[in-house]
């Protein structure tokens, strides 16, 4: 069963995480909320009790044991954080953005590109396991 957190950083709302992640994706009505939508459902398949949030007054987020990918749009990106990404392996080389930080890593999509879902589901589960390695 899929888990949701409440709202966090913003004034409450009587809505789940979840309903608004669906209201973003179809608000966006464009290749943001079709890319987002895609992500989405890589990020079920790779960890199925993912906890989806809604923080920051708009940006979905993914946990498990902690913070695993937040998926913020923009005009001309769709951008996945993952909050402890430069901790990662990532032999398939999908982060190309944000790395020059010492803790976060990011993977910017654009219109028409394609990510090699079997890595990315990789990189979930490895920052799912790093979570859980981290919390013990």
């Amino acid at each position: 069963m899929k888990k949701t957190a409440t709202t966090t950083g913003e004034s409450p709302s009587s809505e789940s995480p979840a309903r608004l992640i669906d209201a973003k994706i179809e608000e966006l009505g464009d290749w943001r909320g079709k890319t987002l939508s895609q992500i989405r459902a890589l990020i079920r398949q790779a960890d199925p009790e993912v906890v989806e949030e809604w923080k920051w007054r708009g940006v979905p987020v993914w946990s498990h044991a902690g913070i695993i990918c937040t998926g913020e749009t923009y005009k001309s990106v769709v951008k996945l954080t993952f909050a402890k990404g430069a901790s990662l392996e990532d032999p398939s080389a999908l982060f190309n953005s944000s790395l020059e930080g010492n803790t976060r890593r990011a993977i910017d999509l654009h219109e028409g590109d394609d990510i090699d879902q079997d890595a990315f589901k990789a990189l979930i589960r490895a920052a799912m396991a790093l979570n859980g390695a981290s919390a013990r």
